[in-house]
Order: C-alpha cells, then structure tokens, then sequence
C-alpha cells in the first residue's frame, strides 16, 4: 500500500513537473513571438538622385544622378549588418525607379509602386507589412517631409531644394516609444543657393 501511494505520489510529482515545463516554454515561446512582431521598423527616405533637365517629362536620371545611385547602392547594400534592407518603394517616375533598380537588383528585392499623392495608403502599407523591418522609399522633394510628418516622426523636416539631393532621413519606429528622426548626407553635397555659403 505504501508503495502505490508513493508511486502515486512521483507520477503525481512528475505530472506537476512537465506541467510546469511546458508552461515556461509556452511563455518563452509567447514572449519571443511578442517581441519579434513588435520590433523596431525602420523606415530610410531618400529623394530620388539628380534628374536630366534637358527632357522635361518624366527625366530620367542625368550622369551626376548616376553617380549619386551608385553611392548610394553602396551605402545600403549592407544597410544592416544582419539581415539589410528588407522592402524597396519609390513612385512610378523614370528617375525615382532608376534610383532604386540599382539597390533592388543588388539585393534581389523587387520595387514596389506607390502612388506619391496617397501618403496614408503607403504608410499604412509600410508598417502593416513590414513591421520590424527595414524599408526603403524612394520619393520627391515635396513628398518627403509630409511623408515624415504623417509617420509622426518630425514635423520640422525642413523643405528639400530644387537642387538639393543629398539628404538620407533614417525614421525609426518603436513598438514603444517615440519615433525619431535622422538625417544623413551622402554623394556630392548640396551647396545651397548661389552665392550663399553652406556650413
């Protein structure tokens, strides 16, 4: 009788055990699920490279725009020293598509189209679909900042020249936190309007 209440008691005990263990490993599982989804999405603007002005529809990029691309492929090929950019966007226009085929062909990612007048429909697409993510867009002087703004990143982005090319905006995006804005340059620099010194 001692005995089968003791060997009740160790598959009693040993009942408890397992329980236990699966229930850790079911929070482990949970929390690494929850963290991984709610990570960090990181969102890379950048105009698109200098246009041909001898062509008034729809430029394609002139030889300095070219050059820009070129440095800026090689800025982001290895954007992260992990996994590196996960998405391309940028509007239809020949010159915004020229300045990520480069990228997109190096990494073997496909550019996606987005409309440049619907600001809320790429966002919303960006950060549904490639949360936690690295993502590039490719926009237009005038598209930028707003789109910046509408990420409740900054509002204080200040307005892109006509000339002015060398600007790369990192947005960050936490699951929780603030969102914060970076600006980088890269390329040959933007010297500002004739006959005013840049600093």
């Amino acid at each position: 009788m001692r005995n089968g209440k003791s060997e009740k008691d160790r598959s009693r005990r040993r009942r408890k055990r397992i329980t236990i263990v699966t229930v850790y490993v079911a929070i482990a599982v949970g929390l690494a699920w929850f963290f991984e989804s709610q990570a960090t999405t990181t969102v890379i603007f950048v105009r698109h490279a200098e246009k041909d002005l001898s062509i008034p529809d729809d430029p394609p990029l002139s030889p300095a725009g070219r050059e820009r691309v070129a440095e800026l492929t090689r800025q982001l090929v290895d954007a992260d020293v992990v996994a590196g950019i996960d998405a391309i966007y940028a509007t239809p226009f020949v010159r915004t598509q020229q300045t990520a085929e480069p990228l997109s062909a190096r990494l073997n990612i496909p550019i996606q189209n987005y409309d440049p007048d619907d600001n809320e429909a790429v966002l919303d697409r960006i950060l549904k679909k490639h949360k936690g993510k690295i993502v590039l867009v490719v926009g237009h002087s005038d598209t930028i900042p707003t789109l910046i703004a509408d990420l409740g990143a900054s509002k204080k982005v200040p307005p892109i020249a006509e000339d002015e090319y060398d600007n790369i905006y990192l947005v960050s995006i936490p699951w929780f936190g603030q969102t914060k804005t970076i600006r980088l340059r890269y390329g040959a620099p933007y010297l500002g309007p004739p006959g005013e010194a840049v600093m």
